[in-house]
């Protein structure tokens, strides 16, 4: 069989890695997938809700319907609220939240529907997932990449992408490592099931409460998404996460945050210290794996730049390995390759510190920090501008990677 006949292999059938494999067969490149787990694998809890508008057409263009399908099952809140200590310091509501084209400007999904549709297109697409095979040894030559999978089967390909998360086992196969830090706070992350009774629901909007009362001075955010909403906690000194987590206690925030009708739908709890880590080479030697998605990078979730961003380098893997695939020169290919590293790595050093830069402000550590907020929060009244600004500086910078041609992630 010829190099040019086997099917680049990727290593996980998370968003990054299905998002991959539909990319590549948008370029008539064939694919198949190695996932760890089984087929009827446990998904629990929302995780990416909010998906960005340039997310959402760089999935339609790889496989048309996809993100117009995304955009039907996902729900686009109006209102952007925020509170300071119990008191509104900002409010705006949208005539036309999503915009006036074809994609809105996001959409908010819980990913376990993201990935039923997904699925749905790689069997529209005939990409094979093979389940129960997770990658145990990768040795990368010249002239491809030999795979070995925990079912026992043994594999040849021309490249392979780990897209196997943060746990990556493709990224220890090639040697590289994680470098950075996480977060000081833990955070309380829930689903809260909608109401039945459409009369007892919350108002579709958005609110980041800083220091709410309701919950001892925790700070908290609340995000609708279809089906439900999250309900982010931040813990503060002398928490255990654990002790807040439990059923009771849960039930207690829930009620006083979003009213007793909400108080019995938790529907998933857990807690995180974010991680800010990115590996530090995003290729192998000889060029033939690539890192994508969590295996490359994890950051904390403030301004939505995790899925999203995996999804931006789902496309730029394929693209550089669609290149690669066909170039008459192992110089060309290796030249393709290393660019998509050189990008996905400047991108993701841009995310890092835009996610940084939320984190910091969120753990409120630095004192110039600590009086910038003082400070708006007495102005907010009479100065919508201070208002705003404690409004945007929880999800980080607004910009994009000074890359031109990854877009916004």
């Amino acid at each position: 069989m010829r190099d040019t006949d086997q099917p680049v292999l990727i290593a996980g059938a998370g968003p990054t890695g299905m998002a991959t494999a539909l990319a590549l067969h948008a370029r008539g490149v064939p694919a198949a997938i190695l996932e760890a787990d089984s087929a009827d694998r446990d998904r629990s809890g929302s995780r990416a809700i909010y998906v960005h508008g340039s997310t959402l057409r760089t999935l339609e263009r790889n496989h048309p319907g996809l993100g117009t399908d995304l955009v039907g099952e996902g729900l686009v809140w109006p209102t952007r609220r925020t509170c300071w200590r119990g008191k509104e310091v900002f409010s705006r509501t949208y005539d036309d939240p999503g915009g006036d084209g074809k994609f809105p400007h996001f959409t908010s999904v819980p990913q376990v529907r993201t990935e039923a549709y997904m699925h749905e297109a790689l069997d529209e697409a005939g990409v094979e997932v093979h389940w129960d095979a997770g990658v145990e040894r990768v040795e990368s030559r010249e002239d491809g990449v030999h795979v070995e999978t925990a079912d026992g089967r043994e594999w040849e390909t021309p490249y392979l992408v780990g897209a196997d998360g943060g746990g990556s086992t493709v990224r220890s196969e090639i040697g590289a490592e994680f470098e950075g830090d996480q977060s000081e706070n833990s955070f309380i992350i829930a689903d809260v099931d909608e109401v039945e009774d459409e009369d007892d629901r919350l108002p579709l909007e958005r609110l980041f409460h800083y220091d709410d009362p309701r919950v001892g001075g925790r700070n908290v955010m609340l995000v609708p998404f279809t089906g439900g909403w999250r309900l982010d906690i931040q813990c503060i000194e002398g928490d255990d996460p654990d002790e807040l987590c439990t059923e009771e206690n849960m039930r207690e925030f829930t009620g006083a945050v979003m009213g007793e009708q909400y108080a019995d739908s938790v529907s998933w709890v857990s807690s995180y210290k974010f991680l800010q880590v990115m590996a530090d080479r995003f290729v192998d030697e000889r060029r033939r794996v690539l890192l994508a998605g969590e295996a490359a990078h994890l950051l904390a979730p403030f301004g939505a730049r995790g899925m999203n961003s995996c999804v931006a380098d789902a496309d730029e893997a394929a693209s550089a390995i669609a290149v690669a695939y066909r170039a008459r020169t192992d110089a060309v290919a290796r030249d393709e390759v290393e660019l998509y590293a050189a990008r996905r790595e400047k991108a993701a050093e841009f995310n890092l510190e835009a996610a940084g830069q939320a984190l910091e402000y969120l753990q409120g550590d630095n004192p110039a920090t600590v009086l910038r907020k003082e400070a708006a929060a007495s102005l907010a009244d009479h100065f919508e501008p201070a208002g705003e600004y404690l409004d945007d500086a929880p999800y980080g910078p607004h910009d994009s990677p000074p890359i031109v041609s990854t877009g916004n992630y």
